[in-house]
């Protein structure tokens, strides 16, 4: 009886293959102070790569699959979603079309990434896929994607596709674990980094204590800062904040979700307890300095 993996195993190879071969030009290595990652072409004459493998200082160079080598000027970087943008003369090589696609748990996932300039792919499995999720640096991202593959620090900011060839985000090593910073992020954040150069992020200047209520959550007031939008508005320390716009808290993190980019500027009613009596101030959100 013929073995009817002998004619499935070669197509599934010779179909991987070939998405490798259609994205490789748009792969590009990074180099950061002694430090190698992996990026893409998003736009001509834009890359995003990994922000977390890009030094804090210093020159940064690309090589692109064709080898052509040169300096790169960050257009823009967020901690928070692990997303850099770079600017960089791409010439002809055609920009990666990123896919919405979140994919099925358990489907095959191949990484394109770079190891000095030299194209390099990986093939993996889908290990986990879920909701949106925040990062430990407060950034938002629009859905939970992990990878069982192995991925080297310099494959960091490397594509992974779909066993059918869509681009479905950037890999970046996590705790213990790849993930996949979906393109629905990749979208947001470097169209931002692209037009501002940087994210926004609101800012409160105060520091929280999550506190359990009798009738719910509060937030406990720990310090202020004296030139920040809380002082302004007359948030003391020893307040218990416990509503935000009509809403009652559901803890410090709920908060925060709350100080994205569109929250600068932007006035809320804040309900907070002031030695056991009930006070409502108007505030002002202020831009993070260090955003």
């Amino acid at each position: 009886m013929p073995d009817p993996t002998a004619a499935i195993l070669p197509a599934l190879s010779a179909a991987l293959a070939d998405i490798v071969a259609r994205t490789k030009s748009a792969i590009v290595s990074v180099h950061s102070h002694r430090s190698r990652a992996s990026g893409f072409i998003w736009k001509p004459g834009l890359i995003v790569t990994a922000d977390e493998a890009l030094a804090d200082e210093g020159e940064v160079s690309v090589k692109l699959a064709d080898g052509t080598v040169g300096p790169a000027s960050i257009a823009g970087r967020d901690h928070t979603t692990d997303i850099a943008l770079l600017r960089f003369d791409t010439g002809n090589a055609a920009p990666v079309a990123l896919s919405p696609v979140v994919p099925d748990l358990g489907a095959l996932s191949v990484v394109v990434a770079a190891e000095q300039g030299a194209p390099t792919a990986a093939l993996g499995t889908v290990s986990l896929v879920g909701r949106s999720w925040r990062s430990l640096r407060g950034g938002e991202i629009d859905a939970r994607i992990e990878l069982d593959v192995r991925l080297r620090p310099s494959h960091e900011g490397g594509l992974a596709l779909t066993a059918s060839g869509e681009a479905i985000g950037m890999t970046v090593q996590g705790v213990r674990r790849v993930l996949v910073i979906p393109s629905a992020t990749i979208g947001r954040i470097a169209g931002r980094l692209e037009t501002h150069g940087r994210i926004a992020r609101g800012y409160l200047g105060v520091g929280l204590q999550p506190l359990k209520l009798d009738d719910g959550i509060g937030a406990m007031v720990m310090s202020v800062d004296k030139s920040g939008p809380s002082a302004t508005a007359g948030i003391r320390q020893g307040d218990i904040i416990v509503g935000w716009n009509g809403e009652m808290l559901s803890g410090v993190r709920s908060l925060l979700r709350a100080l994205g980019p569109d929250s600068v500027g932007s006035v809320v009613d804040v309900e907070i307890r002031r030695g056991g009596e009930p006070v409502r101030v108007k505030l002002t959100i202020g831009e993070r300095a260090d955003a």
